[in-house]
Formats: structure tokens, sequence, C-alpha cells
């Protein structure tokens, strides 16, 4: 098999490649995979050429990350995290955090979740101001922002004195996006792009939505210039095979395409849900709603992040 293509990650200078392992599948947001189960996928994905990966402090499975780093050379593998860092306190805890249960000397790639404009980011700057100092210290490589926002981007443009990195959400329906399209989205994305941004991009099968048109929503964002690196989910050995014959513009076979199909999520939640609505104050697709005092999902909506199973307190909210 050929070897993946490789980018370099804007003003960060890493060099990644085109396909990003995207952690949130294997955390206890989505299947909750066991350390040994999730870090040998991680492995297998870096022996065949995956150097990115990206979590969060939200996901929850740094240990899985940890026990990869045990077969990969540290340097040669790039660790982007993620938090709602707001001053200078949740940001030194946050690091701390990162740094201990990575058991590593130094993050790749810092970034503030969710950010959805100019307004947002300037409302966390005393985060970044303490995460800038810490990248002069060498502990962190490189800062950005993760964004489902059009507005969002445009307001990193506007730090790009101190930031490095953008990770948007781009897919071809433009579903999570929550101020605009998806050419609005690309639109400020070659603007990102033009200040030597490194971009990233995530959600590129809609969250599952589009693994039935798997191929065509690949093809969209391979064929985006400014896109250095895709993260995509991967929960096994069969969605890292085909990614990884995408990525290298090889033939799936009709079997490997059938069981991808077969392999379609859902988000579930439980008859015991007694709706509370806590999870659709976290939803910002708007895509929980309450219908006979019991929550409901539009999956037309749903991007699969998990992030509502988090406020549940009585784990009725499952990917499946």
């Amino acid at each position: 098999m050929s070897e993946l293509k490789y980018n370099i990650l804007g003003k960060s200078k890493f060099e990644v490649s085109k396909l990003s392992f995207g952690s949130l599948t294997i955390s206890p947001l989505q299947k909750n995979m066991p350390v040994n189960e999730g870090a040998k996928l991680i492995v297998e994905a870096y022996e065949k050429g995956v150097n990115i990966l990206d979590t969060a402090n939200l996901y929850e499975n740094y240990p899985h990350i940890k026990e990869a780093l045990k077969s990969i050379k540290r340097e040669k593998f790039h660790i982007i995290t993620k938090d709602y860092c707001y001053d200078e306190k949740t940001a030194k805890l946050s690091l701390e955090k990162a740094l201990k249960e990575l058991d590593t000397d130094y993050i790749d790639g810092f970034l503030l979740h969710e950010q959805e404009s100019e307004h947002t980011i300037r409302g966390h700057y005393k985060a970044l101001e303490y995460l800038f100092k810490m990248k002069e210290k060498g502990y962190i490589k490189s800062l950005g922002i993760s964004t489902h926002f059009v507005q969002g981007v445009k307001g990193a443009i506007k730090y790009s004195d101190i930031l490095d990195i953008i990770h948007p959400i781009v897919n071809i329906s433009g579903i999570g996006i929550n101020d605009g399209d998806i050419n609005q989205m690309l639109n400020a994305i070659k603007l990102a792009k033009e200040k030597n941004f490194g971009i990233y991009a995530m959600k590129p099968l809609g969250g599952g939505r589009h693994i039935s048109d798997y191929e065509k929503a690949l093809d969209f964002v391979l064929n985006i210039s400014e896109l250095d690196s895709i993260a995509i989910g991967m929960q096994n050995s069969l969605e890292l095979e085909m990614n990884i014959l995408k990525f290298n513009d090889l033939e799936i076979s009709l079997d490997l395409r059938n069981k991808l199909t077969k392999n379609k999520r859902r988000l579930n939640i439980a008859s015991w849900c007694t709706g509370c609505q806590k999870c659709i104050k976290r939803c910002k697709q708007n895509a929980l709603y309450i219908e006979d005092n019991k929550a409901k999902v539009d999956m037309d909506k749903c991007v699969l992040c998990g992030y509502c199973m988090k406020e549940c307190e009585d784990f009725c909210i499952k990917i499946i």
C-alpha cells in the first residue's frame, strides 16, 4: 500500500498526514473502548502512516493515547487537544492534566474548544495569554481554536498574531455549521489559509450522516486544497482500512463498502429518560427535543458529537 499524503500544518510547520485520527469515537462519549483496545487502534493507524491525532479534555481518552505512545515515536506523532478554558486558572489546570495524563513533555497543539466568533475568543483571552506563555516555554507547540461557526474561523484570523491552527467543521452538506452554509465556511477557510493558518477539518462524514455516500463525501473534502488534514473518527480496523484506501486513492471493494454502510452509528436515548432537558440545553445543533416528556433526537441535525451524554445524570444517552 502506498504512503499517505502529507502536508505542512501552516505556521506550526508540522508535517502531518492528510488523514487525522479523530479519537472521539473511541472515548466514553462514544464506543467507550477499553484502554488497550483503543491504544492498539491508534498504534495501527500510526504504523499505516497516520501521524496526527485529535482529542479533547472532554473526551476522557488520554489513557488510551498514553498507552499508545509506548509504541510510538513521540517526536513523529502530533497530538492536538482542546478545552473550554476561559482564564488562566482553567487553562493551567487543563494543560497540566493533559501533560500528566498523556505522560508527555509537550502538547503539539492546544485549541480553545467550540469558539463561536472573535467575541468568544476575546472573552477567553486570559486563557490564551497563559497558553501563549506556555508555548514560549515549550510546553505547547502551537495554539488554535475549534469551531462550528463561520464567524469562528473569521474571528481566529483577527488573532493571527497568537493563533496557528483552526479546526473547523467541513462536510459536503454543511451539517453542523451553526451560522451559515458550506460555501460560506469554505470562503472563510480560504481567507485563513491566506494568513498561513494550519487547517484540519472535522466531521467530513457529517457525524455519520454521509456514510451511505462515503466516497462522494470524502471526495468533496479531499478536493479542498486549503485543508492540511482531515480528522475522521474511527472505531475499528475496518474503518481505518477504508480510510487509508480512500486517502491513498485506491480502490475500495464492494464488500468493504457494504460493511461500512452497515456500521452506521446513531444516537440512542433509553426509555428511562426523565425529560430533564439538560441534554437539549447542551446541544448546539438543536437536534434534541422533548416529546411525551422524553428527549428525542432528530438524526438529520445530530452530528454524533456525544457532548449531550455528559449532561445526562441517568446515563440514558449512548451512541450505538
